[in-house]
């Protein structure tokens, strides 16, 4: 702990200058104005994503051992592991991450699609996944877009980019069956459509604010 003389605070930080005015700080074990150390919990969070890290790694490998001497006909251990590898993103990305929380919410809805589409293919692959999953995941991140832009009224255009993004995440869907890998037509066009007219009513209904937005982002003048 140390000590500066102009703001007459103590440091917790493991520091040599004072952080209000870069004073070079004096040893100390007095406590009086203490300057709170803001990084303890997040310290404290990483700390529990490492243990939590570890702990899953051996869990991990206890249950791909289990799968291997068993001989099951499936790796079910693939399985746990991507649903181990997704609570450990939570923990780093959700909680640790520094993106605000429309890029949290959007981003984890888009990888728990693509981990249900890897459970599909290590799973014996049905096709359920592309079929079914992805395009509800594409709908369902549209939606969530929707809600978003209600509840943050006065910054509703900063969502225009990812509706863009949506828009091209919805070629997918698309893309597969015209490739024969998906079978259900009206699965694979529906989430274009609702992710162009989300888009195009954005832009509408907007009017000025939306085109002054995508000029900005696309550096139009």
């Amino acid at each position: 702990m140390s000590k500066c003389r102009n703001c007459k605070i103590e440091v917790l930080d493991e520091t040599e200058r004072c952080p209000l005015c870069d004073s070079v700080l004096e040893k100390t074990v007095e406590v009086e104005n203490m300057y709170p150390d803001v990084r303890v919990m997040t310290r404290r969070m990483a700390l529990i994503g490492r243990i939590y890290l570890f702990c899953a790694i051996l869990t991990e490998a206890a249950l791909i051992a289990v799968n291997a001497l068993t001989e099951s006909q499936t790796w079910w251990s693939a399985i746990t592991g991507l649903s181990l590898l997704y609570v450990y993103m939570l923990i780093r990305f959700a909680i640790l991450g520094k993106s605000g929380y429309k890029s949290k919410i959007i981003i984890l809805t888009l990888i728990a699609v693509l981990m249900v589409i890897a459970i599909d293919f290590v799973s014996g692959y049905r096709g359920w996944s592309v079929n079914y999953a992805l395009p509800s995941g594409i709908i369902l991140t549209d939606t969530g877009i929707i809600i978003l832009m209600i509840t943050n009224r006065r910054n509703w255009q900063s969502y225009l980019m990812w509706q863009i993004l949506m828009i091209l995440f919805s070629l997918v869907p698309m893309g597969l069956y015209l490739a024969e890998l998906a079978a259900q037509p009206y699965f694979a066009f529906f989430p274009l459509v609702f992710s162009a007219s989300l888009f195009l009513g954005t832009v509408i209904i907007g009017d000025r604010r939306a085109r002054l937005e995508l000029k900005r982002r696309f550096h139009i003048r």
